[in-house]
């Protein structure tokens, strides 16, 4: 799951504009089609899959709504760096009608490049996971439609922790515990990525302290001696050397834990189909564990949502055809989530009722989505990320001081914060 997305920097970043808009342009005839019988033809995006079957999936859909009468639906498979070109895109009068997308971001939300989708919900609303929906609504409006929830998650090895007389840890500070008594010289405690954590954590640790990244109000959520606490521990498990470092693939690939270079590892709910024809039951799987008395099960999701370009001269016939497809069909919203990969439908009562996701560490895995998800917040700018995972990077790596990086992190995103209440 890719949370943290590219951005657009400096120099390179414009000219790499200029090439995506010359692209976007160069792929699309205009946003006012027809077919020979008059139907509105509306275009529709999606980044590349790794996963085989997708795209012959979305296009069954798309044929499928073709047939209702009521407009027809050409897929758009868009490889390379699908978000600068959709963000190149919509800046056009040539580009998706409809287009699948990690935000929409809040840029392309305050610029008026996105439709209000709301009334799409209206009465379901409550059936889709709360965390995934919270970043596509802004101003109390939804803005996206999730599609599918990704999650990443705690796997051990019950035998290894079995062995080591050690209980699947529940606290920050038994993970740390854990992860140091079941090092040894075959075996590291946790994997945590190959740079220790602080590219895929994020604001996990925080969550777990009972912080928030941004509050509902939109002030800094981490202003708290507790998150210098939590960082702090996860620094102790580098300074242990209870990490595994160098590992021949990264983190978001379960090979490490599988061939048994570490007892534990954080990834994705990805990984447990290949984790499980493995090492069939020998697996468990457990939220990010929760740091000091306020703390909580930390479980961080993302989802893609399917959102209509404001620029669409068939707003009415777009919004028709994602309520069709991301509200209407739970049997093509299952089958997009489980036939091709493993992901959680973005519908609760679809999740849980799902075969595949009912029992053993997949049915945990749901419900630790359901009662723990937390997603980056919309109003994270890529400016707010990049500050705070360059000083996590410090305290995990470096031994800097949590508590002075936090300090310098809470000021610049302060003021980033400041800066986008201005522009609503």
């Amino acid at each position: 799951m890719s949370i943290s997305r590219r951005r657009l920097l400096g120099t390179g970043g414009s000219l790499a504009l200029t090439g995506a808009l010359a692209a976007a342009c160069g792929s699309n005839t205009g946003r006012d089609s027809k077919d020979s019988d008059g139907k509105p033809v509306i275009e529709q995006w999606y980044h590349q899959y790794g996963e085989d079957g997708t795209e012959r999936a979305v296009k069954r859909y798309a044929a499928a709504y073709g047939k209702t009468g009521k407009a027809k639906v050409e897929v758009q498979w868009r490889p390379g760096n699908y978000d600068q070109q959709t963000a190149a895109a919509l800046l056009t009068d040539s580009g998706p009608d409809v287009f699948e997308a990690n935000g929409p971001t809040l840029d392309q939300i305050q610029g008026g490049q996105v439709e209000d989708l709301t009334d799409l919900l209206d009465g379901v609303k409550d059936d889709f996971n709360q965390a995934v929906l919270a970043p596509k609504t802004y101003d109390g409006r939804i803005w996206g439609i999730p599609q599918v929830v990704d999650m990443q998650l705690l796997y051990y090895r019950k035998s290894l922790l079995k062995d080591a007389g050690v209980e699947p840890p529940q606290t920050l500070d038994a993970l740390v515990d854990a992860a140091k008594a079941l090092t040894d010289k075959k075996t590291k405690g946790l994997f945590l990525g190959n740079d220790g954590g602080a590219g895929v954590l994020g604001g996990t640790p925080l969550q777990a302290a009972g912080l928030r990244l941004v509050t509902d109000d939109g002030e800094v959520g981490f202003d708290d001696p507790a998150a210098a606490r939590a960082l702090e521990k996860i620094h102790r498990l580098y300074a242990d050397k209870s990490l595994l470092l160098g590992a021949p693939s990264d983190w978001s690939d379960p090979s490490a834990f599988i061939q048994g270079l570490t007892a534990m590892q954080w990834s994705g709910l990805w990984a447990l189909p290949q984790v499980k024809k493995e090492l069939g039951e020998d697996f468990g799987v457990l939220p990010f564990p929760k740091d000091g008395s306020t703390g909580q099960p930390s479980v961080p999701v993302g989802a893609y949502g399917a959102a209509v370009s404001s620029k669409t001269k068939h707003k009415e016939e777009a919004k028709a055809f994602v309520k069709w497809l991301w509200v209407d069909q739970a049997e093509y919203q299952e089958d997009f989530a489980l036939s091709y990969g493993f992901h959680i439908p973005a519908r609760i009562s679809l999740a849980k009722k799902a075969d595949k996701l009912r029992e053993g560490a997949a049915g945990d895995a749901v419900r630790y989505a359901t009662d723990h998800g937390f997603a980056e917040p919309l109003l994270w700018t890529p400016a707010s990320r990049t500050a705070y995972q360059d000083a996590l990077s410090r305290i995990i790596k470096d031994g800097a001081s949590a508590d002075q990086e936090l300090r310098g992190v809470v000021r610049k995103v302060g003021a980033e914060l400041r800066r986008v209440k201005k522009k609503s």
